[in-house]
């Protein structure tokens, strides 16, 4: 579980770097080529799709916490697993909010 774990904050990584890169290669000295401003356009719109999923997988995140919290019926593990799980989630989600403001104030000065 670590190692998938690992593996996709690794993946979101290099994700956030390429669209970076991405976004700073825009406005170069000369004409943007046509294959960077199709992977440009393309990034923009996953970044899109990225936030679109990101509401409703972080509410089923945070509904699966409060319904474990609340049926666990006093068992300490599951009511510590159901916070870890609504933090998580509560987490991740900021963390996306916060890149994509990130990246539109990095793209407004360029």
């Amino acid at each position: 579980m670590k190692i998938l774990k690992k593996i996709c904050y690794m993946i979101l990584f290099l994700f956030i770097i390429v669209m970076i890169i991405f976004s700073l290669s825009s406005n170069s000295f000369a004409a943007t080529p046509k294959i960077v401003s199709k992977l440009t356009d393309a990034f923009e719109d996953i970044e899109s799709w990225f936030l679109k999923l990101a509401t409703p997988a972080a509410a089923v995140a945070v509904g699966v916490g409060v319904f474990m919290k609340k049926f666990s019926f006093g068992d300490e593990e599951k009511i510590r697993t159901s916070k870890k799980i609504i933090r998580g989630s509560l987490f991740s989600y900021g963390f996306l909010l916060a890149l994509d403001l990130i990246l539109q104030a990095i793209k407004s000065l360029i």
